[in-house]
């Protein structure tokens, strides 16, 4: 292992057996019942499934890693092998230094303990010295905000102040390495942000790793600076963090991306060949990150020379409300050729995340519609790690605006 390398994982799998009930010629309820009954004895199948398979990557030295996958892909297992809740099957892991982590709401508090006792309690386990719990006590408390209830059984807290007390004690405790799964969820919008900056802190200022497990793109846009992502159990992309989450977004779907596509010709004046949907690279897709624009290829013929044909695009939101329309003179482009490409850009940090349809359309303006294609296509744009990312499923309407605000 290289001198800034902090974990390294090699051939990590993790399998467990599923044991099944064969119900071969009723139906299982009526299956079991008849064997409780009868005192009859079922067939079981078993069957292999691997959580993690074959596993490998390296992680450096202060590095904030944003693991990503769908449910089921295999993440919450790989963060309770690093943190050695479960062992796995096969494979090794090798890192330096004290790791931390935080994968469940009030793992390792007793519900009868007071607040005060369980700060004690969590920081043992997680391997901190009493010396080290009073000299951080203080600064624990604080940065939970559970002053008033420091003596209450944690039974009466609500499952906010549970997880801003486990942070707190994860997040003070002098480790090389802080493993968080989805926990933050539970939180408020404010300490989300507060546990958020906390951590890039002690990243960028104390040379602390971060692993963290969301499914909020926002914050793992905001907090972390590179990514693995998971699918089936293996990892199928590290590094760039930005092309790793449009890969997530972007895989797994059957839908054809090319969003419209004419095979025959056309008797009309102009018509509409093609329509593809563009990201930066230039490749297809239907997901979008909020501060990436989109660009639109139409493909148009020509049969007949009109004069003062537009084209326009007009984008709706889920809810078949306009939200903008863009034309341009057609006519005037078709001097030298039959057919014409054009390319139309959404500016970046337009539309806020939520998802999107649109039309296309050619025409004389209140006397001819040539051509139209109507709900072309769907697309999603998702929060990037925008100002507005901690309202998370919450509508703030479809578009950005920057706004001059001023104090008089």
């Amino acid at each position: 292992m290289s001198n800034d390398t902090i974990i390294k994982v090699e051939g990590l799998s993790k399998k467990y057996i599923l044991n099944k009930l064969a119900a071969e010629k009723s139906d299982l309820l009526v299956k079991n019942l008849l064997s409780s009954l009868r005192g009859l004895s079922q067939k079981k199948q078993t069957e292999e499934f691997y959580a993690l398979k074959d596993v490998s990557f390296e992680i450096k030295q202060g590095d904030r890693v944003g693991i990503i996958g769908r449910n089921g892909a295999g993440k919450s297992t790989l963060l309770k092998i690093l943190s050695r809740i479960t062992p796995p099957t096969s494979g090794r892991i090798e890192y330096t230094g004290r790791m931390a982590s935080l994968l469940e709401v009030g793992t390792g508090f007793h519900p009868d303990l007071s607040g005060r006792e369980n700060i004690y309690l969590n920081g043992s386990i997680l391997g901190m010295p009493k010396h080290e719990i009073d000299r951080k006590f203080d600064e624990i408390v604080a940065f939970a905000e559970v002053e008033k209830f420091l003596d209450t059984p944690v039974k009466r807290y609500s499952s906010g102040m549970y997880v801003r007390l486990a942070f707190a004690v994860a997040a003070h405790l002098d480790s090389d390495i802080l493993i968080v799964d989805e926990v933050l969820a539970v939180g408020d919008a404010a300490f989300q942000k507060k546990c958020l900056g906390k951590m890039e802190d002690a990243s960028q200022n104390s040379g602390k790793t971060i692993l963290f497990v969301s499914h909020n793109m926002g914050q793992i846009s905001t907090l972390c600076n590179k990514g693995i992502l998971l699918n089936k159990g293996k990892v199928e992309r590290e590094g760039n963090l930005q092309e790793i989450i449009s890969q997530y977004f972007n895989s797994g779907s059957s839908e054809e991306v090319t969003c419209f596509k004419y095979d025959s010709q056309s008797d009309k004046e102009y018509y509409i060949k093609q329509i593809r949907i563009l990201n930066n690279r230039k490749e297809e897709c239907k997901n979008f990150a909020h501060n990436e624009s989109i660009s639109l290829e139409i493909e148009v013929h020509q049969n007949t020379k009109l004069n003062d044909v537009l084209i326009g695009i007009h984008f709706y939101d889920m809810y078949d409300k306009r939200i903008f329309t863009s034309q341009i003179v057609l006519s005037d482009k078709f001097y030298d050729a039959d057919k014409h490409t054009f390319l139309v850009t959404v500016p970046h940090s337009l539309l806020t995340p939520n998802t999107y349809h649109f039309s296309v359309g050619i025409h004389i303006p209140n006397i001819h519609l040539i051509d139209e294609k109507q709900n072309v296509s769907s697309l999603y744009i998702y929060d990037n790690g925008s100002e507005f990312f901690k309202y998370q499923n919450v509508d703030y309407g479809s578009v950005f605006v920057n706004c001059d605000w001023k104090i008089n």
